[in-house]
């Protein structure tokens, strides 16, 4: 039995909408570089600033955000940043991959409802705690 993936979107988006107050929902279809699958994504993104204390910790190109409160994890993006210069003052900090720093991250996030995944967008941060800098 073949389903119209559209008419479960749409009103699933309408009721997002009327339940939500600071949400914005996108929605897109594109094809990947095999044509026999299409992948769509719903992405519900906060526009709502917030406030999150918590670890930040690089590895491989992937931005990571540890959450102090919940400790959840979130990929992290930096729309506004140089990310060369971003990754070259955490390494500068760190002196290595994967060693957490603790960061107050300001900032929005969204939601791949389908993947379940959760991304901070941070539109600010500030360096909280650098290891070896604290009077003992």
């Amino acid at each position: 039995m073949k389903y119209n993936k559209y008419k479960i979107i749409f009103p699933l988006l309408i009721l997002l909408l009327v339940f939500s107050c600071n949400v914005q929902i996108k929605v897109s279809t594109y094809k990947q570089e095999l044509p026999s699958k299409n992948v769509v994504k719903i992405v519900v993104e906060n526009t709502e600033q917030q406030s999150h204390i918590g670890w930040w910790i690089y590895g491989e190109n992937q931005h990571i955000f540890k959450d102090q409160e919940s400790f959840e994890e979130w990929n992290v993006v930096f729309p506004n940043e140089n990310m060369e210069k971003l990754e070259e003052l955490y390494l500068a900090i760190c002196e290595m991959q994967y060693f957490p720093l603790e960061c107050e991250m300001i900032g929005k996030k969204s939601k791949d409802i389908l993947s379940n995944q959760i991304t901070l967008i941070v539109l600010d941060f500030n360096i909280l705690y650098i290891q070896g800098c604290g009077e003992e």
